[in-house]
């Protein structure tokens, strides 16, 4: 029995990315950034950079079970968020693992390529994704092009009520890759609603701005936002990271998603 006091922790599985601005790093950054504590589990080590995804190495699904499963006999869980696999016998641990917790709410950022562009996910994986863990899912946020994929609709109203129909409650379609001079997001539920956010689009490249939205909204979940108020609010913290972005590497910028710890002057 998880006693009732204990503070609500976000549980992430995730890749690690070695420059910290991609994978677990992100999820931790984003949810302290609100105040909720992240556990984490990697399911996937990365050999990347700034510049880009290079290899993968994909983790054991048992001891990514095994640490699941110690982490929610320990702590009071608020959401699961899951980024980066690598692997599709993990997803098949992840959907036991929310067999056991029906009421956990779940967040899916199906991550399938690299900013750059590289592909991180195979057939075997989007189909495990798509046939067993959507449904599974109260919150699902690609951008469009991995809408596109897991839906096998092109336009983004088409993409949402494909991937609304495998059961998912709320899709989160992100308009980073889409041209133009503002960047529209836009929310669907399942209860037929759409709302839609427009944000003017930043000047370069960001590493890890996925993983940074998906793990703001996951932890205002924890904290007790409805996913709609959620969504809200995390768009415009992630905005603000990227605006404040720092150069940590030769290639894309990396969201400064503790910008709030800036100091305003020198240290004394």
């Amino acid at each position: 029995m998880i006693p009732a006091d204990l503070e609500p922790v976000l549980l992430c599985v995730g890749g690690h990315d070695p420059s910290g601005g991609a994978g677990i790093q992100a999820d931790a950054e984003a949810a302290r950034a609100v105040g909720v504590h992240t556990c984490s589990v990697i399911s996937c080590l990365t050999d990347q950079d700034t510049c880009g995804v290079v290899r993968l190495w994909p983790q054991g699904p048992r001891m990514i079970e095994d640490q699941c499963r110690r982490v929610l006999a320990d702590s009071r869980v608020g959401a699961l968020k899951i980024g980066l696999l690598g692997s599709a016998r993990i997803v098949r641990v992840l959907c036991e693992l929310t067999t056991g917790h029906p009421q956990l709410p779940l967040i899916l950022d199906p991550v399938l390529a690299s900013g750059k562009g590289r592909w991180v996910a195979d057939t075997a994986l989007v189909n495990q994704l798509r046939n067993h863990l959507l449904g599974r899912c109260a919150l699902v946020t690609p951008n469009l092009p991995e809408a596109r994929i897991l839906s096998s609709f092109k336009e983004p109203d088409d993409c949402a009520q494909g991937l609304l129909q495998t059961g998912c409650p709320w899709v989160l379609i992100t308009g980073t890759h889409a041209p133009g001079d503002e960047v529209i997001n836009r929310l669907y539920g399942h209860d037929d609603s759409r709302r839609e956010w427009s944000w003017p689009r930043l000047q370069g490249t960001y590493h890890g701005s996925g993983c940074t939205l998906a793990s703001a909204v996951a932890a205002r979940i924890v904290r007790g936002l409805d996913p709609e108020d959620a969504v809200a609010e995390a768009q415009a913290y992630t905005w603000e990271s990227l605006n404040r972005a720092l150069r940590t590497g030769r290639c894309q910028l990396t969201p400064n998603r503790l910008f709030a710890l800036d100091s305003p002057g020198p240290l004394q």
